[in-house]
């Protein structure tokens, strides 16, 4: 069975000390009385008329904040983050931002098939959870993380207001959808026929190269994808994608299936007609009024280190930089997050002394 979970259910259930609860306007001050706080909280915010899931951990409320833009659409990154970001809290402030359509806000406002997602409806989500946190926190501005999809909303989000952040970095960066697509198709096909793998080579020519018009072939092409990537790539820890407790009971597993569902169909559309059909993040203009990373993953297949190397190239920027990670692919191990840290350390902490 399929429900939503009560309020009473999530007040008692919530780790922190403090409940997020106020719309980003309405806050008057700062719940950091000190800088040396530590701040450990999470629950549901109001942002643009529905309830939101927000969690913040870190060790002092003066550390600089990253606010995390997650993968998918629909693919939560709160159930994971302590174990994927452990450490990470003693020098930063973490923010995990379900959205609309994922996780935890899936699973307080279910919307139907019918309720269509849009990057745009997005981005404002992200931007009102930005002004939010800044004002929750005391902070002026915050590093804007994106991969993924949630590459897609944080060039958005950076060209929209980028008086916002002082940075936005981003990994496994989507560029435009058709040139990812079949660049994607290109790839695991030329490496199944290099490899003699005629049972793949098989299934991608029945397939047939992008765009689609069936929502089923993205997901198909992407499992050879993985295949391949797998190959080139160290995995990450195991435990990294265990869900913390709190998010590991029967009905919040069932909740984040569903939203995974729904976020992918909304991202494809039944006719490959959904929200990634229409991206493309050069039209959106090259200029961006703040610092620019870009992360890649040398064996990435599905947001290809080529496509993105020429996006950046076109784009300037107060500061730019981009870091290629051996044995990585398009999802994270600890390679990424080595280099992750590399760029926090070596080009965004400086920003901070300016």
């Amino acid at each position: 069975m399929k429900r939503t979970f009560r309020l009473a259910l999530l007040s008692a259930l919530l780790l922190s000390s403090t409940s997020l609860h106020a719309e980003p306007a309405a806050l008057a001050d700062s719940i950091c009385p000190s800088p040396a706080q530590p701040i450990r909280e999470q629950g549901y915010v109001p942002i643009n008329g529905i309830g939101q899931w927000i969690t913040v951990t870190g060790a002092a409320c003066g550390n600089p904040v990253i606010l995390f833009i997650h993968g998918g659409p629909g693919n939560a990154l709160s159930p994971y983050a302590d174990a994927i970001y452990a450490g990470w809290e003693r020098h930063y402030t973490l923010v995990q931002w379900d959205q609309r359509g994922a996780g935890m806000t899936y699973a307080k406002q279910r919307p139907t098939e019918e309720v269509p997602l849009t990057v745009e409806q997005m981005r404002d989500d992200g931007i009102a959870v930005a002004r939010y946190i800044e004002q929750h926190l005391g902070q002026r501005k915050v590093i804007l993380m994106g991969s993924s999809w949630g590459s897609i909303l944080g060039v958005h989000m950076a060209k929209a207001r980028p008086d916002l952040f002082h940075a936005y970095i981003g990994t496994a960066q989507v560029v435009n959808a058709r040139d990812n697509e079949t660049g994607m198709y290109r790839e695991v096909l030329a490496l199944a026929q290099a490899a003699g793998d005629t049972t793949t080579v098989d299934k991608l020519a029945a397939l047939g190269a992008p765009p689609w018009t069936d929502p089923r072939n993205f997901g198909i092409l992407r499992r050879y994808d993985r295949k391949y990537e797998a190959l080139a790539t160290d995995a990450p820890p195991k435990h990294w994608w265990q869900p913390a407790p709190f998010y590991a009971t029967p009905q919040a597993l069932a909740d984040a299936e569903a939203a995974d569902d729904y976020s992918y169909i909304q991202f494809i559309g039944m006719r490959g007609d959904g929200m990634f059909a229409r991206v493309d993040l050069p039209a959106l203009g090259t200029r961006f009024e703040l610092p620019v990373f870009f992360i890649m993953g040398e064996a990435d297949l599905l947001t290809s280190p080529a496509i993105a190397r020429r996006y950046f190239d076109s784009i300037s920027a107060p500061a730019k930089d981009f870091t290629l990670v051996k044995r990585a692919g398009h999802d994270p191990n600890q390679a990424v997050l080595d280099a992750q840290w590399t760029v926090l350390r070596d080009k965004v902490a400086p920003l901070f002394k300016r």
